[in-house]
């Protein structure tokens, strides 16, 4: 994730935004004029947010129906740096989703795998093998039933 410094949010940064989030695809034309700016002031201010690490602007697809047939969400003990673990798993092309939190789990991982036998090499073979992973736990998908991304800017 882009740790440079994020620009103050205005009300019309978070307009385009929200606008973003309801469809991504949305023309900057379209976006200005609900917002009331140009199309080249609506270009440079989604840029800033991209830069910043922000927004990102991707296509959201149900893995499940691209051939990913295993997901999984794995807890994870660490011991040690917890920080070290995380940049670590972060790099991992499995990993679609990483946090660190408090509680049972020092980090959450989220893994998208082709099919089990992929799975067992995620977690044998990669997330164990990590140095300072002391215990992880596998919580396996059986449906996704809700997928949004428009809960907007507050």
């Amino acid at each position: 994730m882009n740790t440079k410094q994020a620009p103050t949010l205005d009300g019309i940064s978070k307009q385009i935004i929200e606008q973003l989030q309801l469809d991504g695809r949305k023309s900057y034309a379209e976006i200005a004029k609900v917002v009331g700016l140009s199309e080249a002031a609506v270009r440079q201010r989604v840029q800033k947010l991209t830069d910043s690490g922000i927004a990102q602007i991707v296509g959201v697809t149900d893995p499940m129906r691209l051939g990913f047939n295993r997901l999984a969400m794995i807890g994870v003990r660490v011991s040690g740096d917890i920080r070290t673990v995380a940049e670590t798993l972060a790099d991992m092309p499995e990993v679609s989703y990483l946090v660190m939190v408090a509680g049972g789990f020092d980090i959450m991982i989220e893994v998208v795998c082709e099919d089990d036998n992929d799975l067992i090499e995620v977690l044998n073979g990669k997330i164990r093998a990590v140095e300072g992973v002391a215990e992880t736990e596998t919580f396996m998908y059986l449906a996704i039933k809700k997928q949004k991304y428009d809960w907007g800017t507050r």
